[in-house]
């Protein structure tokens, strides 16, 4: 083989992966809302030390969409009426953190329970059952990324409305309930959004690896900075490489999207865990 024959699989092989790449666009984009909505409400998850949470409301969500699913209704508005059931159950009975994970203990397995009953009873396509579980983003059409867009706005609208008030309850809540901050209506009003984010993320990655846009980039981001503003936009950065990043390699590879998403994400956080480890023994030395 030549040089021309190099040169020409080459620029042969990128133009194919240019043209698969704009057949899957409209992931791409729910990848990016996904990752800058799911970094920013994270960094609040993990402040709040609620991802023991976000499964819980994955877990109905996914219950939500498969009776969408059997029942022949849509299957995001399924996910977000079973997220917001459990978020509202989560936030009105847990005001206390165990109250809440036990709340969270009790929802887990009768969601994942309800959820395998209905897609047992249902008997249309496999992989339609098989998406619920590990996400289905390759795939996302107009109308859904039209969807994700609109609940992007309405939680960055609500995580902005009540964001000091939010990030003091989170970070002291005992202060901030001293200071007359309505620590339960913000709570109640954090667990609404995150359901929503739940849900639609549920529906792009799957019940099972939600974790890995909700909690990962938020907790890498915490390893390698402090500040109210750097934590964030670091958390965003990295949701957003981890979803628009797995994507990219996913078509040009022949693996599912899901796992090069996951796996992408653990290596962001490895990465700022040894970073963060490294500082911390440099900052004792000193």
């Amino acid at each position: 083989m030549n040089w021309s024959d190099i040169g020409n699989a080459l620029f042969g092989g990128a133009a194919q992966y240019g043209q698969i790449l704009a057949l899957v666009q409209n992931s791409v984009w729910a990848g990016a809302v996904l990752g800058i909505i799911g970094g920013l409400i994270g960094v609040f998850v993990m402040q709040r030390d609620m991802a023991f949470a976000v499964h819980g409301i994955s877990e109905l969500s996914f219950a939500g969409a498969a009776a969408a699913l059997l029942f022949g209704f849509d299957v995001v508005t399924g996910s977000i009426v079973g997220s917001l059931i459990a978020a509202g159950l989560i936030g009105w009975l847990g005001a206390r953190a165990r109250d809440r994970n036990s709340i969270i203990g009790v929802l887990m397995p009768f969601g994942l329970g309800l959820g395998i009953l209905f897609l047992s009873l249902y008997n249309g396509r496999s992989a339609n059952r098989f998406s619920l579980l590990t996400g289905q983003i390759v795939s996302v059409q107009g109308a859904q990324l039209g969807v994700l867009v609109v609940i992007g706005i309405v939680v960055l609208v609500g995580l902005l409305l009540i964001w000091r008030p939010l990030r003091f309850d989170s970070l002291d809540p005992q202060s901030a309930a001293a200071r007359g901050v309505p620590t339960k209506t913000i709570s109640f009003a954090f667990m609404l959004l995150l359901g929503l984010v739940v849900a639609v993320a549920v529906h792009i990655i799957g019940a099972l690896l939600v974790l890995a846009l909700l909690v990962t980039p938020a907790a890498a981001a915490m390893r390698v900075a402090t500040g109210p503003l750097l934590v964030p936009l670091l958390a965003t950065l990295f949701g957003v490489v981890s979803a628009v990043g797995g994507i990219m390699l996913s078509v040009a590879g022949t693996l599912p999207v899901s796992p090069y998403i996951t796996t992408v994400s653990f290596l962001i956080y490895l990465v700022c865990r040894a970073i963060g480890a490294r500082r911390d023994r440099v900052t004792v030395a000193d």
